[in-house]
C-alpha cells in the first residue's frame, strides 16, 4: 500500500520554527527518526519511508502554503495514490496548542493551504491531521501569530506533541483512519 503524507509549511529560514510550519516540523522529525533525508523534486522536498510493509512518501511543498495544492495534486497523480491514502498535516488555530484532530474530510475553515488543496484535487474529501497551535493573538493579528515562533513554554513540549502526531501517521497508514480516530481523537 502506498501513502502520501503532505506536511504544510513555508520554505525559508524565516519560517522554519513558526506555528504555520508545523507540517514541515512533523515530517522533518519523522525523517530524522527513520534516518532518511529529503531531496528537492517537483514542487516539493520529497522523502520515502517504509513502515510495516507500507510505502510512505513524505512531501513538504516548496510552493509556499497558499499554493500547497499544486504539489499535493502533482504527487498524488505521479504516484497514483488515491485521495483516501493522502494525509495532510497542518496547523489549526481553533484547537488549543498540542491538541491533535484527525478528520476524513472537512472544510478548509479559512486555512489557505487547505483551500488550495481542495481546489487542486477537487473537493474536501481527503484526510487531514490538524495540529492545534492555539489562538493567543489579538483580533486581526492571526497572520502575525501563525508566522511567529512557538513560545518558550510551547517549545518545552513540542517534541512530545510532534511524536504523538507521528504515531497517528503510522496508525493512519496501518490500521486506517476510523480506528486511528477512535484511538487518538
Amino acid at each position: 500500500m502506498k501513502y502520501l503524507i503532505a506536511g504544510l509549511g513555508n520554505i525559508g529560514p524565516e519560517y522554519e520554527v513558526t506555528r504555520h510550519n508545523i507540517g514541515f516540523l512533523v515530517l522533518d522529525r519523522l525523517a530524522d527518526l527513520q534516518k532518511v533525508s529529503f531531496s528537492q523534486d517537483r514542487h516539493a522536498f520529497v522523502s520515502e519511508v517504509k513502515y510495516k510493509g507500507r510505502s510512505i512518501t513524505l512531501i513538504k511543498p516548496t510552493t509556499y502554503m497558499n499554493l500547497s495544492g499544486k504539489a499535493v495534486n502533482y504527487w498524488l497523480k505521479e504516484l497514483k495514490i488515491p485521495k483516501q491514502n493522502l494525509l495532510v498535516i497542518t496547523d489549526d488555530i481553533s484547537l488549543p496548542f498540542g491538541k491533535l484532530r484527525l478528520k476524513p474530510r472537512g472544510s478548509s475553515a479559512g486555512h489557505n493551504g487547505l483551500k488550495n488543496i481542495e481546489e487542486m484535487i477537487g473537493g474536501q474529501d481527503y484526510p487531514r491531521l490538524k495540529f492545534g497551535v492555539g489562538d493567543d493573538f489579538p483580533k486581526g493579528r492571526q497572520v502575525d501569530y501563525v508566522l511567529s515562533p512557538f513560545s518558550k513554554k510551547e517549545f518545552e513540549t513540542l517534541t512530545i506533541e510532534i511524536d504523538r502526531c507521528i504515531d497517528m501517521i503510522y496508525a493512519f497508514c496501518t490500521i486506517g483512519i476510523e480506528r486511528t480516530m477512535n484511538q487518538f481523537n
